[in-house]
């Protein structure tokens, strides 16, 4: 009678998970996982292309890296951080899934994001619209002094722009100024109710950064410094995202 050997091999190594472990603090926590599916029941992206956030862990567990990080789910992520909210283990999937982004090829990435991403590194506005500084400038102005003559009570209002020494360094999202300047009064509204010392700056103001969105590190960076040295050139001490 002839002998069957049987032999079990372990799971590859995978360079990527390496990677992403590396930059989770505390040495990574991928490993931890339940499958208790606390992430898939609060991701607003559970079902989307087949995947949850559970589902998209699990497969890099079981060595099907390739896959998972192929599938179109990655992009519908909003890494809201919710699944991190509610995992008894603190997994951090979005990192997972923004470094699954990276992988791709950039001319594979979802156009929208990657246009918009473009489009804002065209000037130091940031403006994914493509607004430059002096647009806005122009519009802010329009805006708030139509609302002063409109509005009695707010006659004293202001929406300062490159104000020196203003506490907080405020920005806006770019689609605003351009397509829809009414949304921008309520925010100003309360602040000046607040008694805010605050600015926009004429650059850096865009909120929104789609280069983030994109996984496109060197790009994000960019964006982000045009913003933060803005506000240090102002003086500011505290830099708010309206995002």
């Amino acid at each position: 009678m002839s002998e069957c050997t049987i032999k079990i091999k372990g799971k590859k190594q995978s360079s990527f998970l390496s990677k992403v472990k590396e930059i989770i603090p505390d040495g990574g926590n991928l490993n931890l996982c339940l499958t208790c599916g606390a992430c898939a029941a609060g991701c607003p992206a559970t079902g989307l292309a087949d995947m949850d956030p559970r589902k998209f862990l699990r497969m890099f567990a079981m060595g099907m890296e390739e896959e998972a990080i192929k599938s179109p789910w990655v992009w519908m992520c909003t890494m809201c951080q919710r699944c991190v909210y509610v995992c008894p283990m603190k997994i951090d999937i979005p990192q997972l899934v923004y470094n699954a982004r990276a992988e791709w090829p950039r001319e594979d990435r979802p156009s929208g994001i990657s246009k918009s991403c473009d489009m804002a590194l065209r000037n130091d506005s940031n403006s994914a619209m493509g607004t430059a500084p002096d647009d806005f400038i122009f519009v802010v102005e329009d805006v708030l002094e139509e609302y002063k003559e409109s509005q009695p009570e707010f006659k004293d209002m202001k929406a300062p722009i490159d104000q020196d020494g203003a506490f907080f360094f405020i920005n806006q999202n770019s689609r605003e100024p351009v397509t829809e300047p009414d949304e921008m009064v309520p925010l100003w509204k309360i602040l000046d109710l607040a008694g805010v010392d605050w600015t926009y700056g004429s650059k850096g103001w865009a909120a929104e950064n789609y280069c983030m969105f994109l996984a496109d590190d060197d790009c994000w960076e960019r964006v982000t410094r045009v913003s933060a040295e803005q506000a240090d050139s102002l003086g500011c001490k505290v830099f708010l995202n309206t995002e």
